[in-house]
């Protein structure tokens, strides 16, 4: 199989904050995977959090001792020698075996969901995420997703109170929270008794990462559900905290594609936990590859594609927080029309 890597800039609609930092724009590396016949498409969205970018991902992509599986349904494989071959750069192994994937469905010509046995009308809502800024700016932020039912709220600063009332006077959106990791013990344990004041669903990742004492506390008298994302990269670290969480969001980005997802989703399944289906920022080729996986979730949080102004791709749509699964063979991703 003959396989091509390009980088691509991504331009924001708004500057994305976070508690730990800030863009204008994202640079991700598309894959293209020929088998001679058909075309899969991927896409690598690296991230600095987990000491990987668009140089290293597109190195790690063209790497002439990456041994591609000759069938594309030979995906556990397939899998197995990414993960073996290229450490430490889960992009880029999601961004092959997203490929895998959608040649294979082109080949069987049916969409990835069909193959995967879902129906795509049990994909839940997908939330609208609304990143940290002034006050201004979150409220225009806001009128401009009124027509999502779910909001996630970017937290971890001095101001996260502030934040909170100006989101909710601004709508009666159902609003989820995500700290990001920014907050310490005291301040999470303060945090959390306040959100039922803003009916707030859920807190994501409220203290670092690797606090599982902290975060076994915090749970214990959290009245909201805690889910936690970047504590969870893989399905073996889920064993390690299914006490300190009532729910996980799997990112393909993190965890290095969608055999890995399935391995989370079940894995937290089996320790009785909610599953989230998360993203980075994205263009349409990674988000409807993570969407076809939704029909199995609690929850999405799969709006990527929409913080961005230049998407190349068509893929999955989204009416009023509804994801809207595409029934074309694979991915069912096509490039937009000039």
């Amino acid at each position: 199989m003959l396989l091509s890597a390009k980088t691509i800039r991504l331009d924001l609609i708004h500057p994305f904050r976070i508690s730990r930092s800030v863009s204008a724009y994202k640079e991700n590396v598309l894959v293209s995977l020929s088998d001679g016949a058909f075309t899969g498409m991927g896409e690598a969205a690296p991230s600095a959090y987990y000491g990987q970018d668009a140089v290293s991902a597109h190195a790690a992509l063209v790497r002439p001792d990456v041994i591609l599986p000759t069938d594309p349904f030979d995906l556990e494989i397939g899998d197995k020698r990414l993960r073996t071959a290229l450490p430490g750069q889960s992009a880029a192994c999601a961004a092959i075996d997203m490929a895998l994937h959608d040649l294979a469905g082109r080949r069987l010509g049916i969409p990835l969901y069909r193959w995967f046995g879902l129906d795509p009308t049990r994909a839940p809502l997908t939330s609208f995420t609304i990143g940290i800024d002034d006050p201004e700016t979150i409220e225009k932020k806001v009128r401009e997703a009124a027509s999502f039912p779910i909001l996630k709220v970017k937290l971890g600063t001095e101001r996260d109170l502030e934040i909170l009332k100006t989101v909710r006077t601004a709508t009666n959106a159902t609003l989820r929270v995500d700290a990001n990791a920014g907050w310490s013990r005291e301040r999470a344990k303060e945090m959390v008794r306040l959100l039922p004041d803003f009916d707030v669903e859920l807190v994501e990742q409220p203290l670092p990462p690797d606090d599982r004492d902290g975060l076994r506390m915090l749970r214990d008298i959290s009245p909201v559900p805690i889910f936690l994302d970047e504590s969870i990269q893989v399905s073996s670290d889920i064993p390690r905290f299914a006490g300190c969480m009532d729910g996980v969001n799997i990112k393909l980005m993190k965890c290095g594609g969608l055999r890995e997802a399935l391995r989370l989703i079940h894995t937290a399944r089996a320790h009785g936990l909610r599953v989230m289906i998360g993203c980075m920022i994205e263009s349409s080729v990674a988000i409807t590859a993570a969407a076809h996986l939704s029909p199995l979730t609690d929850h999405a949080d799969l709006d990527g594609h929409l913080l961005i102004a230049n998407d190349p791709f068509e893929g999955v749509k989204v009416r009023e927080g509804r994801l809207i699964l595409p029934d074309r063979p694979g991915l069912g991703v096509v490039r937009k029309k000039e």
